[in-house]
């Protein structure tokens, strides 16, 4: 019997199968509110088959977007635009829908992909200052964002709360905040990016404080029956950078904290990453982390042939 198809438990929410769709940015909203092309794009892999479907990176506040098409769930306009896609989309399938919840920092202010990428200077009509736990620009043809003080990361917070809430009233089963790919919560986990002197840098706890800091306020005000987990990246590739060993300190901590699933990716903290990427490369981070804690791990990253994820789920190198 085939493990790939048998149902998953992330907390309460249960899944038919083990095959997640990994959010996926768009970059086609329109000041941060979904458009068309949402209802088309996700309707049509709410029809896939697969067991869940997580909405992609979904910026807190309009500072948080990578570019200015990303998705964000901030105000009324963002909840409305992403309430009707959602309804058209369930109206033709029962596929669980969770979304990912995040803010870029330093990373923010970019060009769509397809136009380059590059970062969009804070007085273009485009653009806009972007935040970090320290003034350290990602690279030299970025600008030095600035340093997060006490006031922006309580800020900070209380825009996670206002998106989880507004995510609950969307109907959606569950929550996973960005922990990853190099956006905020990364940049404060990594010591290449957090040179912080108070209590959001130096040592690891501290570094750790604001993500988990963002869990537990999310968890208090999303149902306990919905999912609230976090993405991961789970080495930097950099020497000196956030590592496996930090991961699963963190993993841990967050197993504590009742976290229902983890994410397991890699990468995207810093331009001088060395990946050596080939299929299930990022494999063994996940089961390292699935050793350590009792919750759910996510394996992703080149798995692209069914006995390939087959053989992840029933070698239990990962849950799903």
């Amino acid at each position: 019997m085939s493990q790939l198809f048998s149902p998953l438990s992330l907390g309460q929410v249960t899944l038919n199968n083990r095959i997640i769709i990994a959010p996926m940015c768009q970059y086609s909203a329109n000041n941060g509110a979904a458009s068309d092309w949402h209802t088309i794009h996700l309707g049509q892999l709410s029809l896939s088959g697969a067991g869940l479907l997580i909405l992609e990176a979904t910026a807190v506040n309009p500072e948080g977007r990578i570019s200015y098409g990303d998705l964000g769930l901030w105000n009324n306009e963002t909840q409305q635009a992403l309430d009707k896609s959602l309804k058209a989309v369930r109206q033709y399938s029962p596929m669980p829908i969770g979304i990912q919840l995040a803010h870029a920092g330093r990373k923010a202010s970019t060009e769509k992909p397809w136009d380059g990428g590059d970062a969009i200077a804070s007085d273009d009509v485009n653009g806009w200052k972007t935040l970090a736990p320290s003034a350290i620009a990602y690279d030299d043809k970025s600008p030095v964002p600035k340093a997060m003080s006490q006031h922006d990361i309580d800020s900070l917070i209380k825009d996670f709360v206002s998106a989880a809430k507004r995510a609950d009233e969307l109907g959606l089963d569950l929550i996973e905040l960005h922990g990853a790919h190099g956006y905020l919560l990364h940049q404060f986990l990594s010591p290449l990016s957090n040179k912080r002197d108070d209590n959001y840098g130096g040592s690891l706890e501290n570094r750790m404080r604001l993500l988990l800091d963002v869990f537990k306020a999310v968890r208090a005000v999303f149902p306990s029956e919905k999912a609230v987990g976090v993405r991961i990246s789970a080495t930097d590739w950099v020497e000196g950078g956030w590592d496996l060993e930090q991961s699963i300190v963190l993993s841990k901590a967050l197993d504590e904290l009742g976290c229902d699933f983890i994410h397991v990716s890699t990468a995207g903290l810093s331009p001088d990453q060395q990946i050596p990427v080939k299929p299930n490369f990022q494999v063994p981070f996940a089961t390292a982390i699935k050793e350590a804690v009792n919750m759910a791990v996510i394996a992703v990253g080149l798995i692209t042939e069914a006995q390939q994820a087959e053989d992840i789920i029933s070698e239990q190198q990962a849950d799903g």
